[in-house]
């Protein structure tokens, strides 16, 4: 497999097996005149010369391009990398360059009485290594925003089928029949014992199929709307488990308006139920809280005896739609007597 640096973007091997040759041809004939067929001819001398220089630029230039991205990795500071890359790479080529051509004149030319300081020599040299540098630059950034646009479509549709999985796995989850049955059930019982809970048991039922439906279009929502229907999906359990089920809140007001991964903190939710033993003896804690600009979900761990093992479809599309929305990472942990998933806020 081809080593590719990931700051170039690409393997850039073959371009410069092709390029320098071809600009250390390109150069002898278009800044300093020579020819084949009269004078100043174009010698072997000439080409070497021009591609000692060009490999020698090409590969400073091309370190001092890894060293800008680094510098300024990320898109919104691409102006900034630019005009710091032109610069730095503009300069340095004019230094390396007059300073290679002394050496070789030293050197390989002594003989000859070559003057790098002639006007003429020195402006057609520092011009054709400006000429160079802008090759370079234009060929690097072209194939860089090229493969930045490609990466940006793909992680676009990436998390747009993530997005269609959560809200399939949600609707999934909140449609089955063992879902509906339960919850029928539970709405039974309450009609004749308490109607007005009843019909405050099929508004929050209600409520938490609209959110479904609203936010099947969005890649984040804010927080305070998150956790409206988590609220909602807990009085739903709440009146099926009733003490047996303890949920806490504590979400300070200024992260409300922070926003989250749409149905996460309720999948979370409902993973700690399906997996998770929920009666007198063994009563089910969930605590949801804010910390160091995440939400966290931990539940205590108390595993049922299942025929399948979980999957963890719902932990990744989580995982995964967090990632491609910022730099932060959903992090999971287990203890022996917790289970743990923070997910991280997004500044609106």
């Amino acid at each position: 497999m081809k080593r590719i640096n990931s700051k170039i973007g690409f393997n850039d091997k073959l371009l410069m097996i092709i390029a320098i040759p071809v600009l250390s041809f390109i150069v002898p004939v278009v800044f300093f005149g020579c020819r084949f067929n009269r004078k100043p001819y174009l010698h072997w001398d000439n080409f070497l010369t021009t591609f000692f220089i060009t490999i020698v630029l090409w590969k400073a230039n091309r370190h001092l391009l890894i060293w800008c991205r680094t510098k300024y990795p990320l898109f919104v500071d691409v102006r900034k990398r630019l005009l710091l890359q032109i610069s730095v790479m503009l300069i340095c080529t004019v230094i390396g360059n007059n300073i290679l051509h002394l050496i070789l004149n030293a050197t390989v030319f002594a003989s000859e009485n070559h003057n790098i300081f002639d006007s003429t020599v020195f402006i057609n040299s520092n011009a054709a290594s400006v000429f160079c540098v802008l090759i370079i630059i234009g060929i690097y950034e072209s194939i860089y925003f090229i493969n930045a646009l490609k990466e940006s479509i793909h992680e676009k549709e990436q998390l747009k089928r993530e997005s269609l999985n959560a809200q399939l796995e949600a609707l999934r989850t909140q449609v089955n029949p063992h879902f509906l049955f339960n919850n029928l059930n539970t709405l039974a019982s309450l009609i004749p014992e308490n109607p007005t809970h009843a019909v405050h048991f099929v508004q929050q039922l209600s409520k938490v199929y609209r959110h479904i439906l609203e936010v099947k279009d969005e890649k984040s929502i804010p927080l305070q709307d998150e956790l409206d229907v988590v609220k909602a999906y807990t009085f739903l359990l709440q009146t099926r488990f009733g003490k047996n089920l303890e949920v806490n809140i504590d979400i300070p007001d200024e992260k409300l308006q922070s926003k989250i991964v749409p149905l996460s903190l309720q999948m979370l939710m409902e993973n700690a139920i399906k997996h998770n033993i929920v009666s007198a003896e063994k009563p089910l804690k969930i605590n949801i809280f804010s910390n160091n600009g995440h939400i966290v979900v931990d539940n205590t761990l108390q595993i049922k005896n299942q025929l399948f093992e979980s999957t963890g479809i719902g932990l990744n599309n989580i995982r995964n739609r967090c990632k491609l929305l910022g730099n932060k990472q959903m992090t999971v942990s287990e203890t022996d007597t917790n289970f743990t998933v923070s997910i991280p806020l997004i500044n609106p």
